[in-house]
């Protein structure tokens, strides 16, 4: 487990070596500012950085990650929505082309929704989190009905269930669907496999999704 100490570390190796490997880079990207056109929502799991499982450099992914990658539907009520400002400002400002849902595999917050076991706790004691993956309780009964509730089956079947209902959640914002509906964004949805790092992608046709070589 890594310590402030190791950060550091990792950040004098940055220093050192990967920000002038990538100097013209951030040169570019601090002058003209961030033009990324993929937007991607993750889980807050420290197994799964999209940055790392897609290879990309900096400036080239929008991310937002919270647990177990949700998406909230579309409401006007007072409150700080967090993953709303950030789909707002990916789509509204950033022009964002693509947004990428990707759940993943052995995820505590989608256990938790399957199993509720933190339904009824105090927030600050797990209330937060329970109120939050309330979000796939629409999805519970039938992940529920068809594969209990333990074991990996059931746990696979409510993560990309999960990734189903942020995507349909992301068509409920007016300006993702507008957009959607002319062309000009795509919804996408990933399931990564922490067990063999294999990701896999939601066939809209479908709705399976299948693994990427």
């Amino acid at each position: 487990m890594p310590e402030f100490a190791t950060l550091l570390e990792g950040y004098r190796r940055f220093r050192r070596e990967g920000y002038p490997a990538q100097r013209e880079r951030y040169d570019n990207l601090a002058k003209h500012g961030q033009s990324p056109k993929l937007m991607v929502i993750a889980c807050s799991d420290s197994r799964v950085d999209p940055a790392q499982i897609f290879d990309v450099d900096p400036g080239e992914i929008f991310v937002v990650r919270n647990v177990a990658a949700l998406v909230p539907p579309f409401e006007t009520t007072p409150g700080l929505h967090g993953v709303s400002a950030a789909v707002e400002f990916a789509v509204n400002v950033l022009h964002v082309r693509q947004i990428v849902v990707m759940g993943h595999g052995m995820c505590g917050g989608c256990k938790a929704a399957l199993t509720r076991e933190l339904h009824g706790a105090a927030p600050g004691e797990g209330g937060f989190v329970a109120n939050w993956i309330g979000l796939l309780d629409s999805a519970r009964g039938p992940v529920i009905e068809g594969y209990g509730t333990n074991g990996r089956d059931a746990e696979r079947a409510m993560e990309r269930a999960a990734v189903r209902v942020s995507l349909d959640n992301l068509r409920s914002f007016p300006n993702v669907a507008a957009r959607e509906r002319s062309g000009d964004l795509v919804l996408r949805g990933t399931y990564f496999a922490i067990s063999d790092g294999v990701l896999h992608v939601l066939n809209p046709v479908t709705g399976e999704f299948v693994a990427q070589e």
